[in-house]
């Protein structure tokens, strides 16, 4: 039980002392309208628009939000200590289950960790290879994101639109290694499975066909006038509270920032791709609904480039069939569909990492949550969770 519920509950009418007010930091005894008590409300862990077993606290004055506190962990299952007790190859798969939205870019991540930490370089065909099924990885999360957050605020039309369309890249990992949700897709040094026969025809398809959906959805809600009024001023997060905060990802792009590991630290063959980082001006819930369609269309250009230029040659590196790294420490860290994912480890020469931590991306962005949803409606707080695009498997691990 935190501190906040600790103090509203043992507080008594009249005492005096640490309460709900003074752990929220907020003076807002002359502030309620008509002289209406406060009111503390749970939102979660099992509301719907928290997008998992999220529990928000709320502090209202009657619809008025005066502040929050977010109570997470009723997803964690200790990934982190479990890392810490496999080989590094027995752990690759337990990555996948953290965002399971976007589980290519949680392997991807993991791996290059690894091969730092073991100097070790993915082939070229590989890269490519790895970079084609991240970037179709993150339009679909970003297409899961989009129907989930649509439907929060209540149009149900585009998360069926977003779901037909995200089938085809499921059908494509299916397709390529067997699985669609937490796929596996690539192994420390490479991948492991080659380009199934027509994978180059069907990402090709995939990318003409989706272009013109994603008009589609811009057609739904870019111009709507609903979801204009639902977005825009909503959920304002400055350059100087996101560099604050750390957060990073589509929701500091959002601010005017322009920040992306693909550009300002290249991995994999990202280099060799022409694409730009999209921005927005007033860093509110409408700019990072655009953000995200514009990064949608980024992914489909550098897939056709991959796919255009995808090289030939061995798909996996020459690595110890037991992997053993020096002894040594590493992070890296990759943009991942939600931001900045990083992988520390540290190794003590065994086939086990003596410490294992990750940086996700939706944990460090939901820290965001409260600043922007003060003096908002409760409604606007459905609003500004779904632009968070926040995962729990990943906030909890």
């Amino acid at each position: 039980m935190s501190d906040f519920e600790t103090d509203y509950r043992h507080a008594k009418p009249g005492q005096s002392g640490p309460g709900v007010t003074d752990y929220l930091d907020l003076d807002t005894k002359d502030e309620t309208f008509l002289d209406a008590t406060e009111l503390v409300l749970n939102m979660g862990p099992q509301h719907p628009s928290t997008h998992g077993v999220l529990r928000v606290i709320l502090k209202l004055d009657g619809e008025k939000v005066l502040g929050t506190e977010c109570i997470i962990g009723y997803l964690h299952r200790g990934v982190e200590k479990i890392g810490e007790h496999r080989t590094y190859a027995m752990f690759n798969p337990y990555v996948d289950r953290m965002d399971y939205v976007a589980s290519v870019s949680n392997g991807l991540g993991y791996c290059e960790a690894v091969e730092k930490l073991l100097s070790v370089e993915a082939p070229p065909r590989a890269q490519y290879l790895r970079v084609i099924l991240t970037e179709l990885c993150r339009i679909s999360s970003h297409q899961v994101w989009l129907g989930t957050h649509a439907l929060d605020i209540g149009a149900l039309t585009p998360l069926f639109y977003c779901f037909r369309d995200r089938e085809e890249i499921l059908k494509i990992f299916e397709k390529y290694c067997g699985a669609r949700l937490t796929t596996h897709a690539f192994r420390i040094g490479g991948c492991l499975y080659e380009a199934y026969d027509g994978f180059e025809q069907d990402c090709k398809k995939f990318c003409d066909a989706f272009l013109p959906k994603l008009d589609e959805y811009e057609e739904l809600l870019t111009t709507n006038r609903i979801w204009v009024r639902r977005t825009k001023g909503v959920g304002i997060l400055n350059p100087e509270d996101c560099i604050a905060l750390g957060v990073t990802g589509p929701v500091l792009r959002a601010s005017g920032v322009k920040w992306d590991l693909r550009k300002a630290q290249p991995y994999e063959s990202y280099k060799d791709f022409d694409f730009e980082i999209p921005t927005g001006l007033n860093g509110d819930t409408y700019d990072r609904y655009l953000v995200r369609i514009e990064e949608m269309r980024q992914s489909v250009r550098i897939i056709r480039q991959a796919v255009d230029g995808l090289p030939t040659g061995p798909i996996i590196a020459k690595v110890p069939k037991v992997i053993k790294p020096p002894v040594g420490e590493v992070y890296h860290s990759i943009e991942a569909p939600k931001g900045e994912l990083g992988y520390f480890i540290v190794s003590d020469g065994s086939t086990q990492p003596y410490r294992m931590r990750v940086r996700p991306p939706s944990f460090v962005n939901l820290q965001a949550l409260d600043k922007m949803v003060r003096g908002l409606l409760v409604a606007d707080v459905v609003a500004v969770i779904g632009t968070l695009d926040i995962v729990l498997g990943e906030v909890d691990r």
